[in-house]
């Protein structure tokens, strides 16, 4: 028989935390002093770091490897252990199978069974493989067993990279990201978009716990996450308080992840131009105004068609009209009477918070129905028709919040000259969440022929605050 002048070294490790590939390097220099010693030539080694051998997910290096086999290019096989092969009795057999069609004769390991192809080596790899598989079976069953005792206890689960707004044991507050996340989280319910968010973020050289600029799904996912609220969540269920301090109160929470919901149903993507979008009225037809950009200028218009149905006969200029209402904006909020207004706002708080806590609770029976059903307590009709109250219960809530918190976008602002030097800072989403707080719609009028200049008169506001 001759000796293999290609073959192939493969080496795994299931899981590698602290990513050194250590136990993969170590099986890799195994295998390479009994290649010397026995003289065999290695053609390419084959390395799967951190991936599982019995959970059946694609082994990249591994499937290459059985490709090169199959044409021909490897004439051998090294690998330190059988375990390190695979740990599932079918994938045994996919191997002996692609090996055997290739008449490749020479597969070797460093511990264990000495090889596959001589005498009984087969019949005792599968012994070992179904061996290996029970153990890989019984090893997972007590894993998941302790992560799901640790999340009822309220532990962290182990991870390699720790949370943003916590230190390595996820545990311990990091002050300066606590303290942002709670920025980013009042800024979003006031009206700020998650692109805007990342766009301040990435201008004020923050980062994300790898040091990557921030993208919306990930500010989305973090500032959505029950971990945020000190709750823990195992598998997609929330188990109840987490070890670890909130970072936002339930009551700010719950604001966020409706407010998130709130714009998924809107089905707003893209970037924010204009002011006033949704709030006009055409003053001859009472259609809705478009924003309706030029080359050289940017315009609200009434058009026409089966799309807008409007008359197609009023256009106004977008710049004037902004500043006029901008300024209605700022005189109102520095009116003795919307300050009052503002300022009981606390009865509200309150409802919102006792609305809050019946919102968690609809929210537990939805997640107790589901589990009931799951374990064929209750028929899948039964689980309908209450699935369907308790939905019904919940977006009722829901709106009411939105409705009580209409006014989060005002939290902060000042008044007088503060409010009006702040202004100018805010971006555009926040200016109008603003303006979409205080006004319900504005109507506006027919123009005059040939004016250069806007007519105030021609901007009648309905005002809702």
């Amino acid at each position: 028989m001759t000796t293999p002048s290609s073959a192939a070294i493969y080496a795994r490790i299931s899981s590698d935390q602290a990513g050194e590939g250590l136990g993969v390097q170590r099986q890799l220099e195994d295998c390479r002093k009994l290649a010397a010693e026995l003289g065999w030539q290695v053609g390419r080694e084959y390395i799967d770091n951190d991936v599982s051998a019995y959970s059946g997910k694609p082994r990249p290096a591994y499937l290459q490897m059985l490709t090169d086999i199959s044409s021909g290019d490897r004439d051998g096989v090294l690998v330190y252990h059988q375990d390190r092969l695979t740990r599932r009795p079918l994938e045994l057999e996919e191997f002996a199978a692609v090996v055997d069609a290739a008449q490749l004769r020479h597969v070797r390991f460093v511990s264990g069974a000495s090889q596959l192809g001589a005498g009984d080596g087969l019949l005792v790899a599968r012994i070992m493989g179904a061996v290996a598989a029970e153990e890989s079976a019984a090893k997972s069953r007590r894993v998941k067993r302790k992560l799901l005792q640790n999340a009822e206890r309220g532990l962290p689960h182990g991870r390699s990279v720790r949370p943003f707004g916590f230190d390595d044991d996820a545990i311990t507050h990091r002050p300066a990201e606590v303290a942002l996340l709670r920025e980013l989280a009042a800024r979003f319910i006031a009206g700020e978009s998650l692109r805007s968010l990342c766009t301040d973020l990435d201008r004020r050289g923050e980062r994300t716990v790898k040091g990557a600029p921030w993208q919306t799904h990930s500010l989305r996912y973090i500032l959505s996450n029950p971990r945020i609220a000190g709750q823990r969540v195992h598998n997609g269920e929330v188990l109840g308080p987490a070890v670890w301090a909130p970072i936002l109160d339930e009551a700010t929470f719950r604001k966020v992840v409706t407010t998130i919901e709130g714009r998924r149903a809107s089905g707003r993507r893209a970037p924010r131009r204009y002011l006033l979008s949704g709030l006009l009225r055409c003053g001859k037809c009472g259609g809705k105004l478009f924003a309706s950009p030029r080359a050289d200028s940017r315009r609200y218009v009434c058009l026409s068609g089966p799309d807008h149905r409007g008359c197609g006969k009023l256009t106004i200029t977008a710049p004037p009209l902004e500043e006029l209402v901008i300024a209605y904006v700022l005189h109102r909020l520095d009116s003795p009477a919307l300050a009052d207004s503002i300022a009981g706002r606390s009865a509200s708080d309150a409802e919102a918070a006792a609305l809050t806590v019946q919102l968690a609770a609809d929210q537990d029976r939805l997640d107790y129905l589901a589990r009931q059903w799951a374990a064929k307590k209750i028929s899948t009709r039964e689980w309908e028709q209450a699935r369907t109250v308790v939905e019904g219960q919940v977006k009722a809530v829901q709106r009411q919040l939105s409705q009580l918190t209409g006014t989060d976008a005002l939290t902060g602002l000042g008044v007088g000259g503060e409010l009006r030097s702040r202004w100018t800072g805010l971006n555009l989403d926040r200016q109008a969440a603003i303006v979409r707080t205080l006004i319900t719609h504005i109507t506006i009028g027919p123009g005059t022929p040939g004016a250069r200049s806007l007519n105030p008169d021609r901007a009648e506001v309905a005002w809702r605050l």
